[in-house]
């Protein structure tokens, strides 16, 4: 089981300069999301750069981000296939790998209609015993998974959870309206966290947490707290960083801002190239700009 409750970090994938995988700079960052208070870390998603990476290397890093959690939060993995034969094998290696949970994102490449997609997501979440979280994300991956598809999925048991994309806050409404707490939603957009989240979404599947993990669980918190005002005043001062996760070069983004606070590097794997000239400068900028006005925060 898992509490789908709290900042779930989307993490990245730290390269070294030869595009090999730094363990060492990979844990580091680990440790500091769980000193920070996160609830749960999801690997292979779009900043994980999964589309780029080995079989062996995702089962590397399950493994190593298994044993270095030790248990105190869950480790979930993202699947993204464009072949139900293909994601119930990625679901099998999971279990095998030590998973304790899977994000979904509906058939990649193909656009399915409404009984394909109910048919793929419920044949990989009946064929484990795993959480599952379904990535609904209409304006990324252009397949919008409906209140009226969620209906017949919740016929499996483990379709436990939603990461909320859509881009339309009133949609937190709308599942709550339907489904109450059936379904745990955690927000996916960055630059709408904290509206999801005082609407009533159950936790933030984070990108700027992998750069910013104490300001990104202190917001969290304080909104659960009903401490709105203070949370508030942090979220102002985060907005300009959270607006680089809703870019196409959010990882290259997201990584200059791991590298300024120590815990990454800038290091992606072709064809993501490094920024360069104006465009990181503006980057950069933005980046060090926040810095020099960082919030204190509260106690929590």
């Amino acid at each position: 089981m898992i509490n789908w409750n709290g900042v779930f970090p989307a993490l990245t994938t730290k390269f070294n300069e030869n595009i090999e995988i730094d363990i060492a700079l990979y844990k580091k960052n680990l440790t500091a999301q769980i000193a920070a208070g996160v609830n749960g870390v999801i690997l292979g998603g779009t900043l994980g750069e999964a589309s780029t990476l080995t079989e062996s290397e995702k089962e590397i890093l399950v493994k190593t981000t298994i044993e270095e959690v030790d248990g105190r939060i869950p480790v979930v993995l993202n699947i993204a296939e464009g072949s139900t034969r293909e994601a119930l094998r990625q679901a099998s290696l999971a279990v095998q790998w030590g998973a304790q949970g899977l994000m979904m994102l509906p058939p990649m490449r193909y656009k399915p209609d409404h009984r394909e997609c109910v048919t793929y997501f419920k044949t990989v979440a009946d064929s484990t015993d795993l959480p599952v979280m379904i990535y609904n994300n209409p304006v990324d991956y252009k397949t919008e998974v409906t209140l009226e598809m969620f209906e017949e999925m919740i016929e499996s048991k483990n379709i436990q959870a939603i990461k909320e994309s859509t881009r339309d806050i009133s949609n937190v409404t709308r599942l709550k309206n339907k489904f109450g707490d059936r379904l745990k939603i955690l927000c996916g957009v960055d630059t709408l966290a904290m509206e999801e989240l005082v609407m009533g979404a159950d936790g933030w599947v984070a990108g700027l947490v992998c750069a910013f993990p104490r300001e990104t669980v202190v917001i969290f918190k304080l909104v659960k707290q009903n401490r709105i005002e203070e949370a508030l005043k942090i979220y102002r001062w985060f907005l300009p960083l959270l607006e680089l996760d809703i870019h196409t070069k959010l990882v290259q983004y997201i990584k200059l801002a791991e590298v300024a606070e120590g815990i990454g590097s800038e290091y992606v794997r072709e064809p993501r190239l490094p920024l360069i000239g104006k465009e990181r400068d503006e980057i950069e900028k933005i980046i060090q700009d926040a810095l020099s006005v960082r919030p204190a925060l509260p106690k929590i």
